[in-house]
């Protein structure tokens, strides 16, 4: 299998640390709002990756975490805890902000038949964790104090820009996003690992008591900065080292630059061994926007009449490191093949069949091509296509949609009337005679009775018209 590694820049063979077992970590929703279409893809796109490899014959331990604090506005180290403004939005507390937004997301991609993951990690559950890890990068000198913070100080960081690739001044304007309002900060590109309660963040409305040692602490609470909750979590779930980290392209050159940064600092040790990036989903070929009411959520395709797993056919249109473009009228050519891949696996009747070796092959192929899953779904209807008997077909793309997810399973298959089958017979006999004239017959009758007969080299198919 071979994997495009962001931190490469270039597609690598996998070889996890201890093989087959795979841990897998994507960076998951900040629970403050409904979750948009473009969210949900990377949640449909990192499951297809999980299945993928899975599929393939690895054993996958997936965490998927939830930022219920610290994440401030436009994820800079300035501006409003995204989790306080929802709750100041709603007048009900960040914790039951936290819950509501988690349920609702829950419900989504169980909608989008994802897989449970086998960790759920929420950063408020891991205060302690996160408090010693900013201990160990103050004892080892990579972190330093001011009256509002403690920050990381990057130019002490080994390569800090290598999972970017950019120049150390680019990178720099990035991370800190040009923020000196600390008279005491450094550099702009040191970022916060926590915040004291004071100043500027002084009405927080979630602080944990804790004081670090070595340094003069204003005040006794606080809370963490955004990026250090998903190096505190893989290092408890994982250890110092994981397989796998998925995220959007938006996360590269700030919060898994700085995520590298520290946890590489605290722990001596590489933080991620391969690196994946899902590319965003714009709207008529633009930008989601709120303001624009285009940040479309599940609910609201839900509601114009969608099932939930036509947005996942959807999503398996596009590779994940591709851009991928949401229109309406897409949505109605995804839920069109949607349903006459459905229709056709209900007319392949239910009889034992076996999974096709070259196709599954071809199937297998695609998958271990950094999970080009365009490419899979391609091999379904081939399969479709194939003068496969009707059994093998069916035993086939069940086979796959191990990996697909679109409950595929769960269709029920037609059961064809006697006299059809009677009908069908008998042009299956009259065409082995070569009798055309009466064969042509009976295949018009079949279809004035809503039956259409597709031959092959050996057998036959029978498909509602």
């Amino acid at each position: 299998m071979f994997i495009f590694n962001t931190l490469g820049r270039k597609k690598e063979e996998f070889a996890p640390l201890k093989p087959p077992q795979v841990s897998f970590y994507q960076c998951g929703p900040t629970v403050y709002w409904i979750q948009h279409l473009g969210n949900l893809r990377a949640m449909v796109l990192a499951d297809l990756i999980r299945r993928s490899l899975e599929y393939t014959g690895y054993q996958v331990s997936f965490a998927r975490n939830y930022t219920d604090v610290g994440h401030l506005s436009d994820d800079a180290d300035e501006g409003e805890d995204k989790l306080e403004k929802g709750a100041k939005r709603e007048g009900i507390s960040p914790e039951k902000i936290a819950a509501k937004y988690i349920a609702q997301f829950e419900a989504d991609v169980k909608a989008l038949n994802c897989l449970e993951p086998a960790y759920k990690p929420r950063a408020t559950e891991y205060i302690p964790q996160m408090a010693a890890m900013v201990q160990e990068l103050l004892a080892k000198g990579f972190a330093y104090a001011t009256d509002l913070a403690i920050y990381f100080e990057v130019s002490k960081a080994a390569d800090y820009t290598k999972l970017s690739g950019q120049k150390l001044d680019q990178n720099i304007s990035e991370a800190g996003k040009g923020e000196v309002s600390d008279p005491g900060k450094k550099a702009p590109a040191d970022f916060a690992v926590w915040f004291f309660k004071t100043g500027t963040h002084q009405q927080a409305l979630q602080a944990w008591e804790h004081r670090f040692s070595g340094i003069d602490q204003p005040v006794s609470a606080g809370f963490p900065g955004w990026h250090l909750e998903c190096s505190a979590m893989n290092k408890l779930i994982f250890g110092p080292t994981i397989d796998i980290h998925m995220g959007g392209v938006e996360h590269i050159p700030v919060h898994h630059t700085n995520e590298i940064a520290q946890s590489e600092a605290a722990n001596g040790r590489p933080f991620v061994n391969y690196w994946l990036h899902n590319e965003h989903l714009t709207v008529d070929g633009a930008k989601m926007s709120k303001s624009g009411g285009t940040a479309y959520s599940l609910a609201d395709v839900i509601a114009k009449g969608y099932d939930p797993l036509v947005l996942r056919y959807f999503f398996l249109g596009a590779h994940y490191r591709s851009k991928q473009n949401f229109t309406w009228e897409a949505l109605e050519a995804a839920k069109s093949a949607l349903d006459n891949l459905r229709s056709q696996l209900a007319s392949c009747q239910p009889e034992t069949g076996i999974v096709d070796k070259v196709l599954k092959q071809k199937f297998v192929s695609a998958l271990e091509d950094d999970f080009n899953l365009p490419a899979g779904l391609a091999v379904v209807w081939e399969v479709l296509k194939s003068a496969l008997p009707a059994g093998d077909k069916r035993a086939t793309i069940l086979d796959f949609d191990r990996v697909l997810g679109l409950g595929l399973s769960e269709i029920k298959t037609e059961e064809i009337p006697a006299a059809i089958k009677n009908l069908a017979e008998a042009r299956w006999r009259a065409r082995l005679e070569k009798d055309w004239t009466e064969a042509d017959r009976l295949r018009d009758e079949l279809a004035k009775l809503g039956w259409q007969m597709e031959d092959g080299q050996n057998d036959y198919e029978l498909k509602k018209s």
